[in-house]
């Protein structure tokens, strides 16, 4: 069974690129995952420079990888689902080059990009200020909840 879940947040802006025999878009990114420490092991590990995430590589494929270009960006969260893909090439110098990624089934946005939540942000805080939101809810002191 080859399937990979995998929550983090994006290290750099998704690259997008078309195949040129067929157009089929292909985006790559990579994403930082933290590894299960405690907090002491972290800091440990801080303190010697040593990472305490895991950066994988992500392969996006057809329409969802247009839509992870266009809407996620460095630093978003994401979940990704999929399965682990190795390959090999020879590079200039003549050695073997292994490379690991997974190969993503579907990618699930976990936050939206900065257009949307200045728009919540804006939404929000107008509501706040006319004291009724639109959808018929009113603020309430938080000393008048009963629990």
């Amino acid at each position: 069974m080859n399937n990979v879940i995998l929550i983090g947040r994006l290290t750099s802006d998704p690259e997008l690129r078309f195949l040129p025999n067929n157009g089929t878009a292909v985006t790559r990114f990579a994403i930082a995952v933290d590894k299960n420490l405690s907090k002491d092991k972290k800091q440990e590990l801080e303190q010697q420079n040593k990472p305490t995430a895991d950066f994988p590589r992500i392969t996006v494929w057809g329409k969802q990888a247009e839509n992870c270009a266009t809407y996620l960006g460095k630093g978003r969260l994401v979940a990704v689902q999929g399965r682990i893909q190795t390959s090999s090439y020879d590079n200039a110098q003549g050695q073997r080059v292994y490379m690991t990624e997974v190969v993503a089934d579907r990618v699930q946005f976990l936050e939206w990009g900065d257009n949307n939540r200045s728009n919540n942000t804006q939404s929000h805080s107008s509501h706040d200020t006319a004291g009724i939101d639109t959808n018929g809810f009113q603020p309430v002191d938080d000393d008048e909840i009963p629990f």
